[in-house]
């Protein structure tokens, strides 16, 4: 990979001492896979928000709904994180790192220093210009980003959501799911689209609607409308303004890496790695905020999604250990949305051809192929999960493809 850092040295099998910065899901695995490798040396894990770890997908559907209580997110109850024998510094963001020391900063002035670092620090939301300060707009990443919105939903206001792919379209979902009337807006022709093609967004599109979301799709958000303090609508780059009482902002991330600039890593729309998720000597990157080489598909790529950050943090752990193998994995993600299941393996190009193998659409319950240059590329389940799972077989170098995944 042009540019990325040197070639595959073996890391040693026994550093001293393991930073892990981000104490979400990709921090955490990293911590597990260590010790399940036999790994025995001091592990600290530094998070920025002043919670245990915890899982990120029901923050947009059980939280948001109230299905589910916060604590039941938490990814471990407290004695298994105990007996991890690791080191938990929680509320306190990391602000800066030095390379050639291997030291990271943190907002409260500490100063961590560890043999190997292993950055997870994720994504941060995207947002619009003047929302911050408005009361009644909200973004969701965090646990308290959903418990906040959650509060203000309960009022029952008018509730526009700005942004169609995956968590606007289950943010949405959820609030009609508890009786808020809801608007969906963004740019795409349809919920999803630049991900899934017209066939799959469109009936996602249908579902939407039959649920009663008002779709305003096809423009984009461009900004916000307030009167004594508080949103009151969502302006749209066709001149309207759709009136609202409450405003998800969940048009897209961006990796969490400001904390990185200077120390000398290269940041391209993510910490840049290579094939072993490795950024520098004693460096590495997993989950969302990792930019890393995959040799099979031999591109850069970046994976934002819960079963990525899991997997690839067991490859850092096993590199870290001395394994000497680069991370291959097919791409997957889901969405459940009402009473659809979506799981996705590989790479759904919208331009793609798609050929319905198993089930009915009409029944709204299939598996599609996508195919380019006649190769198939993906890989589309709806509400058939362990079909389109099998089908993942089918994927252009599967066989290649599957080897080194968890």
């Amino acid at each position: 990979m042009s540019g990325a850092p040197a070639a595959h040295r073996r890391a040693r099998s026994n550093p001293d001492d393991v930073l892990v910065v981000g104490a979400s899901a990709a921090g955490l695995a990293t911590v597990e896979a260590l010790r399940r490798g036999g790994y025995r040396g001091q592990l600290t894990v530094l998070g920025a928000e002043p919670h245990p770890p915890y899982d990120r997908p029901p923050l947009s559907k059980q939280i948001l709904s109230g299905s589910w209580p916060a604590d039941r997110a938490q990814l471990r109850p407290p004695a298994v994180l105990s007996a991890l024998e690791a080191e938990f510094i929680v509320g306190d963001p990391a602000v800066g790192l030095d390379t050639a020391t291997r030291t990271v900063h943190t907002a409260a002035g500490r100063t961590l220093t560890a043999e190997a670092i292993v950055v997870a620090t994720g994504l941060r939301p995207r947002t619009l210009p003047g929302q911050h300060g408005l009361a009644g707009v909200h973004v969701l990443r965090t646990l308290d980003h959903a418990l906040a919105l959650r509060e203000d939903l309960l009022r029952g206001p008018r509730v526009v959501v700005v942004g169609d792919g995956v968590l606007g379209a289950e943010i949405a979902a959820t609030a009609r799911a508890v009786g808020v009337p809801v608007t969906m807006t963004g740019p795409q022709s349809a919920p999803l689209a630049t991900q899934l093609g017209p066939l799959a967004a469109g009936l996602l599109a249908d579902l939407h609607t039959e649920h009663g979301v008002e779709l305003r799709l096809g423009a984009a958000a461009t900004g916000l409308t307030g009167r004594d303090g508080s949103v009151t609508g969502v302006c749209l780059e066709n001149g309207e303004v759709l009136p609202a009482d409450v405003v998800v902002v969940a048009f897209g991330a961006v990796p969490a890496t400001e904390w990185l600039v200077g120390s000398g890593l290269r940041l391209e729309n993510g910490l840049v790695c290579d094939s072993r998720s490795r950024a520098a000597e004693g460096i590495y990157a997993a989950g969302d905020v990792a930019r890393w080489h995959h040799e099979h598909l031999d591109m850069s790529l970046r994976l934002e999604n819960r079963t990525n950050a899991t997997e690839q943090a067991v490859a850092v752990a096993t590199t870290i250990l001395g394994d000497d193998r680069p991370y291959t994995p097919v791409p997957y993600y889901w969405t459940d949305q009402y009473d659809a299941r979506i799981h996705v393996h590989g790479v759904l190009s919208p331009d793609a051809e798609v050929s319905v193998v198993d089930g009915s659409v009409p029944d709204r319950r299939f598996v599609a192929l996508y195919r380019r240059d006649g190769h198939v590329t993906g890989v589309l389940g709806w509400n058939m999960p362990k079909q389109a799972r099998l089908r993942r077989q089918e994927l252009l170098g599967a066989s290649a493809l599957v080897e080194g995944t968890s």
